[in-house]
């Protein structure tokens, strides 16, 4: 093997390559919201709640197909994204704190624009202020769906700033809902579940290469994190950051880095079963019967602006300011324009912002609808808006040379930014 064209990357090629990948997650969220709000509705709504399995925990009550896809399965895809970002963060383009930097300022800044915004509108009703973080975080899965179908047109260091910048949003937003909508955390549980984290540490420490070993403790992680009240999924995140990586710069790919194993074994599961059968499980919510008032009431608009409006102003005017005042470099092959295109895809905020307006209004089925009608409006405006800026966006003069080396390079020496101001 010629060490200058190594394999590709997983998530590399789901990003890149995969389109139908992306395309399949697309078809499966519009077919779940047509047989929502058809005569099929109710069938689907039996079928995406039905007790499939035991009670794991008193909170959760008996597991459903939807909690199994929601919290179990998708535990799975934030463990690929995790190797990826490991990988990265490790031996790649963001293993240097100046190459972090902006990621996670954009994150912070994609968070607390668009709460703001929702407060502007929901201040001044009263009991709407529980909904603030319902805005804050981006759907990974179906941002990254929608940048697959643009290819080669989307430069690969916008790609993984979007990955970076949705896995530091979605981590902030669980540490939201943990903080201020979790009635209860199990102490004992999370405890547990630090403790099969150190096991896995120790076990890399160690030397330990097999999978099957960490396989089965990022399962009784996933389990501890289930009865901790935190968020399941982000177990998987969690168990990546153990997983043996070997430094292999003329190789990054090499067959013998576990993590590589692995990582290509999940691939095609995540992106032609997982990710659809996700958006399939989530995209469906019934909008019939819903008047306009409901729809431009003050909690829908919020989330709607907070999501739409506040995500590329909190994520772009982040990015830009960061470059004029030299905290951080432009991000190579890439114009203003098509920074400010990904900046919009962020504001795709279906499942965490779903499921963090069930907590902010228990109880309240009104209140949850109008929750729901404001999500699909930002994140269909969001989604839309951010493609076709893509799609039609200039490519940058230096694209395609950009583009070739990040398939030749040696991974190790790559580079998501670039100094110079170049073209925007």
């Amino acid at each position: 093997m010629n060490p200058r064209f190594p394999p590709r990357s997983a998530l590399r090629d789901f990003l890149e390559s995969e389109s139908a990948g992306g395309m399949l997650l697309i078809i499966a969220a519009i077919l779940a919201m047509i047989v929502a709000n058809s005569a099929f509705a109710e069938p689907y709504q039996h079928t995406i709640h039905a007790v499939t399995g035991p009670v794991l925990t008193d909170k959760l009550g008996p597991m459903t197909v939807h909690l199994w896809i929601n919290d179990g399965l998708m535990a799975i895809f934030f463990l690929l994204v995790g190797l990826e970002i490991k990988r990265e963060f490790v031996d790649g383009r963001l293993a240097s704190w100046d190459r972090r930097r902006l990621p996670f300022i954009a994150a912070a800044a994609g968070m607390a624009v668009p709460a703001a915004i929702y407060m502007l509108f929901a201040s001044g009703t009263q009991g709407l202020a529980r909904g603030w973080a319902i805005p804050a975080a981006t759907d990974i899965a179906f941002a990254m769906g929608v940048l697959a179908l643009l290819g080669k047109r989307a430069p690969t260091s916008l790609k993984l700033f979007l990955v970076t910048v949705a896995i530091v949003d979605d981590m902030g937003a669980v540490a939201i809902i943990a903080l201020f909508y979790t009635a209860k955390i199990n102490l004992i549980a999370l405890g547990a579940a630090a403790a099969i984290l150190g096991v896995m540490f120790a076990c890399n420490r160690s030397g330990m290469k097999h999978l099957g070993v960490y396989l089965t403790l990022f399962l009784l992680l996933w389990y501890a994190m289930l009865l901790s009240g935190v968020h399941a999924t982000i177990a998987g995140v969690l168990a990546a950051m153990a997983i043996p990586f070997e430094r292999t710069p003329g190789a990054p790919d090499s067959q013998h880095s576990p993590l590589h194993r692995l990582e290509h074994g999940l691939h095609p599961w995540v992106a032609f079963a997982i990710v659809p059968l996700f958006g399939f499980a989530n995209a469906g919510v019934d909008v019939r019967g819903l008047g306009i008032d409901q729809i431009f009431a003050p909690l829908p608009l919020g989330i709607a602006a907070g999501l739409f409006v506040g995500k590329q102003i909190g994520i772009f005017g982040s990015v830009w300011l960061s470059v004029k005042l030299g905290i951080a470099g432009r991000l190579r092959g890439a114009t203003w324009l098509q920074v400010y295109g990904v900046a919009m895809l962020c504001g795709i905020g279906f499942t965490m912002s779903l499921f963090i307006g069930g907590l902010a209004f228990p109880g309240e089925a009104l209140l949850v609808e109008e929750a729901k009608i404001g999500i699909l409006m930002g994140s269909l405006a969001a989604a839309l808006t951010g493609f076709a800026i893509l799609r039609l966006a200039p490519l940058h003069p230096e694209h395609g040379a950009v583009e070739s080396e990040s398939d030749a390079e040696i991974t190790a020496d790559g580079d998501v930014r670039d100094t110079s101001e170049g073209h925007g």
